[in-house]
């Protein structure tokens, strides 16, 4: 009798080996999907915490999380070479000095239009660290206290927007500027205003050539406030009295 318990008991006994290897299947799966993440996330940092994370669930040995991240604990960014930056830089650089090329070649053609018209007096060119400069003086265009462009001097600014056609074209800023002496007339507030609408309102003149973009253009005015001689004299608000058009390197 006694030996047949014991045989039954063997009976009901489930052997239970096939666990083991199950469980280091399991393992070797969640450390496969583990690498995966890694490799697909530049964030080391969060992939070390995750691990941590998924081997404080196993016990009983030492698992595949236990080991170190295979990837590096440090920021993971793309290096730029030190060839490459060179090019970049010596790129950048040939670039800019082709477009000062070109805008001085604008400049000689815009030198070569003020010779031919004997305006020497009235126009002039200057490069600038923000580009070609060509300044015109306010008694070419406009009468004294007036922001309206003389009719007999559309023609000249006719020829002036010839001169501003450019492939390809550049960003053109046209701005007014005026003396000290205070505006004595009830269309103009102040010199401010004034430098303002003789901006525009040539802008507006130039832009009646249609081979000028007018979304290359805008306008401002600065009135008394940018000064480039003294006002103490006749000649020097003179000078002060101008309208300006900044031709600007092509980026």
């Amino acid at each position: 009798m006694a030996r047949r318990k014991k045989h039954k008991h063997e009976d009901e006994h489930i052997d239970e080996s096939w666990l083991v290897p199950y469980a280091d299947l399991l393992t070797l799966v969640l450390a496969l999907f583990i690498v995966l993440f890694a490799a697909s996330s530049v964030d080391a940092q969060k992939f070390q915490k995750l691990a941590s994370a998924f081997s404080s669930t196993f016990t009983g040995g030492t698992g595949v999380l236990e080991y170190p991240s295979p990837t590096p604990n440090i920021e993971m960014e793309q290096p730029t070479l030190p060839n490459e930056k060179k090019s970049m830089e010596v790129s950048e650089e040939a670039q800019k000095q082709l477009e000062q090329k070109n805008l001085k070649e604008i400049q000689q053609k815009v030198n070569t239009y003020i010779t031919d018209k004997s305006l020497e007096n009235k126009l002039k060119t200057t490069m600038t660290d923000e580009g070609l400069l060509i300044t015109i003086l306010d008694d070419i265009f406009f009468d004294s206290g007036s922001a309206d462009v003389r009719n007999k001097d559309k023609n000249l600014a006719k020829e002036i927007s010839e001169l501003l056609v450019m492939n390809p074209p550049r960003n053109i800023t046209i701005s007014g500027h005026t003396d000290n002496v205070p505006i004595s007339n009830s269309k103009y507030d102040s010199n401010w205003h004034l430098s303002v609408i003789r901006a525009v309102n040539f802008m507006k003149t130039l832009l009646e050539n249609e081979k000028l973009d007018p979304r290359a253009f805008s306008a401002k005015g600065l009135g008394e406030y940018s000064p480039v001689a003294s006002n103490d004299s006749n000649e020097g608000r003179q000078k002060n009295r101008r309208v300006e058009v900044l031709i600007s390197p092509y980026e």
